[in-house]
């Protein structure tokens, strides 16, 4: 394997924003803990000036290279380099393409970004977007019934951070944050529409991450109540007490990554949908 220093070169060709095969790349390099990739991503590549910079720099730092190009004369000069300087190349859509082909009897239609057109999709997740960053912390408590979702949760859940992922799937989601003597706003306690999870995580988890965010902040901690582990704790409590009050779903995020979060809470949502009677 031509490595060296346990890192390996991994060169990313896509004709669109690259999105597409950086998650897939990421998601197999991470089952690999001895060896790190470093990435040369090149997005919008459409034209062979734009494949020439490309070739170059896989020939200066040869590695894997994983590509979602469409055009075939741009794939065929890209197979034929790697074969002649013999490093591993691999179309990551290639073969799912063909795998449609053949089911549904029917060939692409070759459009580049297809994904990423203008269609109502697309401003679904706009609208989803807008709606999020302008109810985010407890903002515009009057306008919650109109969310698919409300997250609440104390301060450091990740309520902000998931709200966002959501809104890009185009669920508009709304966060409340959940503070100990300081009642939560009526509204909240009376949604019937959107779907209200209830984020937690350990103390422990709590003061770390509090703790980090006042270093970077260039603050110290203290005694504040903030950190402060009985504070803390009565806090978890206090919104967990009000969660089963409620009767809101509880999701541990102590252990999980802002994706794993936004799944699960995804499924949540995908279910109510489901088992919600027809209007």
């Amino acid at each position: 394997m031509p490595t060296s220093n346990n890192y390996f070169h991994l060169h990313l060709v896509s004709d669109s924003t690259g999105e597409t095969l950086i998650t897939v790349a990421r998601a197999v390099a991470a089952q690999y803990a001895n060896v790190t990739p470093v990435e040369h991503v090149y997005p919008l590549v459409r034209s062979q000036k734009q494949l020439d910079r490309v070739l170059d720099e896989i020939e200066e730092a040869p590695g894997i290279v994983l590509f979602t190009l469409l055009e075939k004369d741009l794939v065929s000069r890209l197979e034929d380099k790697c074969k002649n300087i013999n490093v591993p190349s691999l179309s990551i859509i290639g073969p799912v393409m063909q795998l449609f082909e053949a089911y549904l009897g029917a060939a692409t239609t070759g459009r580049v970004g297809a994904q990423h057109v203008l269609n109502a999709e697309y401003f679904k997740r706009i609208d989803a977007l807008n709606y999020t960053m302008i109810h985010d912390d407890g903002q515009h408590v009057d306008g919650l019934e109109e969310a698919d979702v409300v997250l609440v949760g104390v301060s450091r859940t990740s309520k902000t951070p998931t709200s966002i992922y959501l809104a890009n799937r185009g669920i508009r989601t709304a966060n409340v944050p959940l503070v100990p003597g300081i009642p939560v706003p009526a509204q909240l306690e009376t949604l019937t529409r959107p779907l209200v999870v209830s984020l937690h995580a350990t103390p422990e988890r709590l003061i770390q991450i509090r703790q980090n965010r006042l270093l970077s902040m260039g603050a110290e901690s203290g005694s504040d109540t903030y950190t402060d582990r009985q504070s803390v704790t009565e806090e978890v409590a206090f919104a967990r007490k009000l969660s089963a009050k409620h009767d809101w779903p509880l999701l541990d995020v102590t252990r999980r990554s802002i994706e794993e979060t936004a799944a699960a809470i995804m499924k949540l949502y995908s279910d109510r949908q489901r088992n919600r009677p027809s209007e």
